[in-house]
């Protein structure tokens, strides 16, 4: 079994689009995507054993896959691995920016380095990460990069550290879009709100407590899952985006429309797309 896109089968063949954060929740499921649909991967992570296992998944479904084990918070083991991928590949086509992670705690409590350490990681990283694949591929041939950012519309209490990351990484996107245009180079992003993944298992305490009654937020009824948040990427990477540069696809259920003087009414008629045939449901979640 393979993944069951709603895009046309080898709308990628021949292209090599990097994945960072492949190892897992968005990252993994992107990845599968792409390779189920003719492109070769290289997958990115600190984690060798991670993006292992993943390679295996795509392999056994009939994709091609490369893996790149370095952190993209350290310029000198980005330049290397990008210059490996070009040389081992030709050229970059397409870049997914996915790596990130974050803490909860409230703003009074963090300490300077705890900020700087996410900011680094949701915002720095994939500036240096583009910045490598610009410099040693697309400003000679064009392609599409694509950030990850998140829904921060209001605020992001007890993140304030990504919320001023995926802000920052929001007009980052804008920024070389209009540099990078000149190249034919196209970069745009994604906004997820609340996605079933397995990033969700890694939380505790309050914050775990509050992710099964997030749905109830939620205008759609329920949470989004990883398969939603690929499609729209894969559609950014595509040609069919040809004209589209420095936007943001939200992909969060309408969250931000939320009035609190309007009550919300429960629904249960939205029904999501799950296309990745090893998806599963995080623990907290019921999984």
């Amino acid at each position: 079994m393979s993944y069951r896109s709603v895009f046309k089968p080898g709308l990628f063949d021949g292209q090599t689009v990097i994945v960072t954060g492949g190892g897992s929740g968005i990252g993994r499921c992107t990845a599968h995507e792409i390779a189920a649909l003719g492109a070769h991967v290289a997958i990115a992570g600190r984690k060798p054993e991670k993006l292992a296992t993943v390679k295996a998944e795509i392999e056994a479904a009939g994709g091609s896959c490369e893996i790149h084990a370095f952190d993209i918070r350290e310029e000198a083991q980005v330049k290397e691995a990008i210059a490996t991928i070009v040389a081992r590949n030709g050229r970059i086509h397409g870049l997914f920016n996915n790596a990130g992670g974050q803490f909860p705690a409230p703003a009074a409590a963090m300490s300077a380095k705890g900020f700087d350490v996410v900011v680094r990681n949701n915002l720095t990283g994939g500036f240096i990460v583009s910045r490598e694949v610009y410099t040693q591929s697309m400003q000679h041939h064009g392609g599409s990069i694509v950030n990850m950012t998140a829904d921060y519309r209001n605020g992001f209490p007890n993140m304030v550290h990504t919320g001023a990351a995926r802000a920052g990484m929001a007009n980052l996107t804008m920024t070389l879009a209009y540099e990078w245009a000149v190249s034919g180079v196209r970069v745009n992003s994604v906004a997820p709100g609340w996605i079933a993944s397995s990033g969700m298992d890694t939380y505790t305490g309050e914050f775990k407590d509050n992710i099964p009654k997030l749905k109830n937020h939620c205008p759609l009824g329920r949470l989004g899952t990883e398969s939603e948040v690929s499609a729209a990427v894969v559609f950014l990477l595509s040609d069919a985006s040809a004209y589209i540069t420095g936007t943001e696809i939200r992909i969060d259920g309408g969250v931000p429309l939320a009035n609190r003087s309007v009550d919300l009414p429960g629904t249960d008629r939205s029904k999501a797309f799950n296309g990745f045939h090893l998806a599963v449901t995080p623990k907290v979640l019921g999984g």
